[in-house]
């Protein structure tokens, strides 16, 4: 498989009153093209703050480690993201080389500008096209991702479409220029179940049909499970567990990992209680020692959990799992 991005030992910590926050904490992947990775963990385990560092989008608080490193290959050779400043540098990792689809489309649509000509700009400031030419793919993109009457929908406003066809029309903006990767944060969060699988199938096609990477970010396994090739799963801004989505799904090796799975609901069995991940998630300006996780682990080994950081450790091939129970000690 050819490789489209290369994540390695990104740390990021934002500069606030009460000092440095550790929002990522030494963060490695890679993305092949082709290829859909599910990025999961609860709300602020650091999976946004992450993606958007792949776009340098995150606030000027921001401060990247020393050997953070993000290099994305494109056809025209490596581009190290991170050393990119200049505006005009950024555009091929902000709606070129990489879109975005974010949790809520009213947040990312101007509601006073219809969205064929958010679209048409776009177009012209990426691609280079004539206003007639972005026009033209744009109303043929509304219609590949299954708007009915594109043409018309090209002059509405955001406001006057339904959740779902809102959420359709953010992912037609974003592919309209061809991305090598797509980030899709929450992006069937707030639709009922029925969009949310048409979204997940159409998601599937256009990853076939443009052999493009996608990093899918939820907190739910169970999307992960029917999008993703392999699934990285993050916790107060480490990675904790990754590896192909089916043994890590099958077989999940970290408490946390357990955890998130032990609280969907079974549809073989719907008088079962949901089992929640015992606590919350602390605060980045608290972070444990150690093992970021022990605060709440129902597996806690005591000072080796408290005070030494786990080691990534392989549980099979390509699985890989940061937890001390698999140090090796006897501990299982």
């Amino acid at each position: 498989m050819t490789a489209l991005i290369d994540v390695e030992n990104l740390t990021l910590q934002f500069k606030t009153d009460e000092g440095l926050v550790t929002a990522v904490d030494d963060v490695s992947f890679s993305l092949n093209r082709g290829e859909v990775m599910g990025l999961v963990g609860e709300s602020g385990s650091g999976k946004s703050v992450t993606a958007k560092s792949l776009m340098h989008l995150n606030a000027r608080n921001a401060v990247y480690g020393p050997k953070s490193r993000i290099t994305l290959h494109t056809d025209e050779g490596p581009i190290d993201v991170l050393s990119l400043t200049r505006p005009a540098d950024m555009k091929v990792v902000r709606g070129g080389a990489i879109s975005m689809i974010f949790q809520e489309p009213m947040a990312s649509f101007a509601p006073a500008i219809t969205i064929g000509k958010q679209m048409v700009e776009q177009l012209q400031l990426h691609a280079g096209m004539s206003k007639s030419r972005a026009k033209e793919v744009s109303v043929e993109m509304l219609d590949r991702v299954g708007i009915s009457d594109a043409a018309r929908r090209f002059n509405q406003y955001a406001f006057e479409l339904s959740g779902g066809m809102r959420q359709r029309a953010m992912i037609a903006m974003a592919l309209s220029t061809r991305p090598k990767l797509l980030i899709a944060d929450e992006p069937t969060t707030a639709l009922d179940v029925t969009i949310q699988a048409q979204v997940i199938d159409l998601m599937k096609d256009l990853v076939d049909e443009f052999h493009m990477g996608i990093i899918f970010i939820t907190h739910d396994l169970g999307v992960v499970a029917q999008t993703a090739d392999k699934v990285s799963v993050m916790y107060l801004g480490r990675l904790i567990e990754e590896g192909p989505v089916r043994p890590v799904i099958r077989d999940a090796k970290h408490p946390y990992t357990q955890g998130l799975l032990a609280a969907l609901p079974k549809l073989d069995n719907l008088d079962a209680p949901l089992t929640p991940v015992p606590g919350d998630i602390p605060s980045p300006l608290d972070r444990p020692s150690g093992c970021v996780f022990h605060t709440r682990c129902p597996k806690y080994l005591g000072d080796e959990c408290r005070l030494q950081e786990p080691r990534n450790r392989m549980a099979a091939p390509d699985h890989r799992v940061a937890c001390h129970i698999y140090s090796g000690d006897g501990h299982d």
